[in-house]
Parts: C-alpha cells; structure tokens; sequence
C-alpha cells in the first residue's frame, strides 16, 4: 500500500539516485547529447525537494502534478517537458486515490509513458527514455496480469527496463540530438533511459 507519505520517500530516494548519478547520467549525455542530462535532472529534483515540506499535507494527485510543474519549470532540454508530462498525466491518474495498489501503480505508469509517447513524439526502439520505460510497462502490465504482488511486477519491470537500458547501447538513435551522430550514436547508453532506470529502482527500493 503506497499512500501520500510514502510517495513523498519514494521522491525524496529518486533524488537521492538522480544526485549519486549525476556525473555518470552527465558524461552519457556528453558523448551524444548537450552533455547536461544529469546536470539538469539534479537541478530539477532538487527544486522538487525544496517544495516536499509544504506538500506533506497533500494528496497523492496534487503531489505528483506538482512535480510534475517543477520539472517542467527547472528541468531543461527535452527532459523537462517529458519527465514532468509524465509526473503530471501520473498525477491525473492518481485523481481521487487516497492509496495506491497494483493496478493504480500500471495505471499510473501507463498514462505517464503515454504522456511521454505524445509529448516526444516518440516509440520505442528510437533510443530515448521509452525503450526502459515501455519494456518496463509491458513486464508490469503481464505480471499485474498473472496476479502477481506489486513488487514482484515491479521487479520485473526494473528488469526489463535494466535490459531495455543495455539495448540502447546497439540501436541508432532517430530522436533529439543524439539522431544528428547517426550510426556513430551505435555503443553508447542512452541518458534518458538510464535516468529512467534509476527512477524505477528507486521506486523499488522505496516499497523494499
């Protein structure tokens, strides 16, 4: 059972592994992107840090889209709009939830890589944050299915967004600046999909 309180540990240890990786999700980015990836995702969860002492008293819906507004706000690059699409449309879905269960975390999950899809005009396959996110979503969803508990579907999509990570390394990106290095961009780990991973496990380790 995750309810507002535990959401806010969930944002405070997604932080914690966005900090702990910021030069490694930098140094990604900077043999294929603008070299700021990880720069600009600590900046952003630091700013929703700054803001989780005066959303303690709200609910979940309310907290997710206000990170969702932060990101947008401090987060630059594409990653700004994606992530806080993604928290937003997350917190659309959470609209009314006092906590969540399974198959609140696949709705969720579902609306906010949809958000994703919209807003980068994106699949996956094209080296960007989806190609963790999506396989993740999928693993979930079939897990969710078989009646499996919250965290063992949430570990299997931690898993498949591990391997959807390790996959970006033999595709050419199509999508963001990485699409300008063509086949040069074949060996390297998207940045976004990693920061995605990190996401995910977080969000695990917070319902260990």
């Amino acid at each position: 059972m995750t309810d507002s309180k535990k959401i806010l540990t969930i944002l405070s240890k997604i932080n914690f592994r966005l900090q702990e990786n910021k030069d490694f999700l930098t140094g990604l980015d900077s043999a294929i992107g603008d070299g700021d990836h990880g720069i600009n995702m600590s900046r952003g969860f630091l700013a929703v840090m700054e803001k989780l002492p005066q959303m303690e008293d709200k609910d979940i819906a309310t907290i997710l889209k206000n990170v969702g507004m932060t990101l947008v706000s401090t987060v630059g690059g594409a990653s700004g709009p994606l992530y806080g699409t993604a928290f937003m449309r997350a917190g659309a879905a959470a609209a009314g939830k006092t906590v969540l269960q399974g198959a609140d975390f696949l709705a969720l999950l579902d609306a906010a890589v949809e958000g994703i899809r919209q807003r980068g005009k994106a699949e996956k396959g094209e080296k960007t944050m989806l190609d963790a996110l999506i396989p993740a979503l999928e693993a979930f969803e079939a897990e969710h299915a078989s009646a499996a508990s919250p965290r063992r579907a949430l570990e299997r999509a931690v898993d498949a967004a591990r391997e959807g990570v390790e996959h970006t390394k033999t595709i050419i990106a199509t999508k963001g600046r990485a699409s300008y290095l063509g086949e040069r961009s074949l060996g390297h780990q998207d940045p976004g999909a990693t920061s995605a991973l990190l996401m995910l496990e977080a969000l695990l380790e917070s319902l260990e």
